[in-house]
């Protein structure tokens, strides 16, 4: 095993140089549970921990090390043991805001070159949910590809093949049976030597299925799946890298309840080009598409050539995208205000003390 059939390339050998000096070592961590890591590299697996000084100075959930990451860390040989230093920067992420009231990133895997988005053909099938996805998707710098599983229970399978069409310009789509393994083959096209896919998806669309059709054993535990609402009552609990017999690499995420859009607008447009078109002949450019005059947009929705829910859609992740904003420009103003405060506070202490 050679550091680039983990994915290492120049971009991370650039960054690694000024830690080879020091005696460093670069590894990729391939588990993650808890804040309990295993990491990778032409050595073998080691049990990683963050170093003191790491976790110090982590401010963040982002920060942490995620699967997919390179490390750089000082290795323990006899105890098959590695302390991680800092990380290495990411070429990717697929980042969302974690769950509840706190605003911060979560990175939910990096260093990927394809996002599997896994869709079932039943009742978790929502075009809503896939703009959501592959908005992210984009944003995260890899490259997505829509898999409409389970269909053989879906006799509209090609319909809705069609719908997704309609809203992922560009994306690759294609539709598949993971439990009687039909039309999985074509998975094989985008795994090569030294890439890195990802699946995503909610819990129960057959995520674990496809990937142990990929390995060829039954290596991730795949439970029934609720009759009522097609919903999951598996399958996996921690993000886990798991290198491919034949070269590739696959990263698993536990099914996502939650999905909250994180980063700019990058993503958004992208995955609403249309929209995007349609107002550069909107009459004001500052124009929200909803009530102003002239809006190109809203003529669109009155001619019918655009669906309205679309536009909610598109409406509706830009005002999170724009809510979140102001909560980091707020997060970013209290953190430098006390940062002040505490220098002044040291600074009278200090006049005292020199009293």
């Amino acid at each position: 095993m050679q550091l680039t059939d983990l994915g290492w390339d120049s971009f991370f050998e650039n960054h690694f140089e000024p830690f080879r000096d020091q005696g460093f070592s670069a590894m990729r961590v391939i588990r993650e549970n808890r804040k309990e890591y295993t990491a990778y590299n032409e050595l073998g697996e080691f049990a990683c921990e963050i170093s003191g000084k790491f976790r110090f100075e982590a401010d963040s959930k982002g920060k942490f090390p995620a699967v997919g990451d390179w490390v750089i860390v000082s290795i323990r040989s006899n105890e098959r043991k590695a302390t991680i230093h800092t990380l290495l920067p990411r070429k990717s992420a697929f980042l969302r805001k974690a769950a509840g009231q706190i605003t911060e990133e979560q990175i939910v895997a990096a260093n990927i070159d394809i996002v599997f988005i896994v869709i079932g053909l039943d009742f978790n099938f929502n075009l809503r949910r896939i703009e959501r996805y592959l908005s992210m998707a984009w944003e995260s710098g890899a490259t997505p590809v829509i898999l409409l599983n389970k269909a053989d229970l879906c006799p509209e399978a090609e319909a809705r093949k069609n719908e997704v069409e309609s809203i992922a310009f560009g994306v690759h789509i294609h539709t598949l049976s993971a439990f009687q393994n039909i039309g999985t083959e074509i998975l094989n096209q985008y795994i090569q030597k030294g890439k890195t896919v990802a699946f995503l998806g909610s819990s129960g669309v057959g995520k674990s299925t496809l990937i142990n059709s990929l390995l060829g054993t039954e290596r991730l535990k795949v439970n029934e799946v609720s009759e009522s609402g097609s919903r999951g009552r598996h399958t996996t609990t921690f993000r886990e890298l798991i290198l491919l017999p034949g070269g590739g690499m696959v990263i698993d995420t536990p099914g996502m309840r939650e999905l909250q859009v994180w980063g700019n607008e990058k993503g958004l447009k992208q995955v609403f080009d249309d929209i995007e078109e349609l107002a550069l002949n909107c009459r004001f450019r500052d124009c929200s598409h909803e009530s102003e005059p002239g809006c190109a947009v809203q003529e669109s929705i009155m001619n019918g050539s655009l669906e309205p829910k679309r536009l909610e859609s598109f409406l509706k992740l830009k005002k999170e995208l724009a809510y979140l904003s102001d909560r980091q420009r707020m997060k970013a103003s209290a953190a430098e205000k006390a940062h002040w405060k505490k220098i002044s506070q040291y600074a009278k202490d200090l006049k005292k003390h020199k009293k």
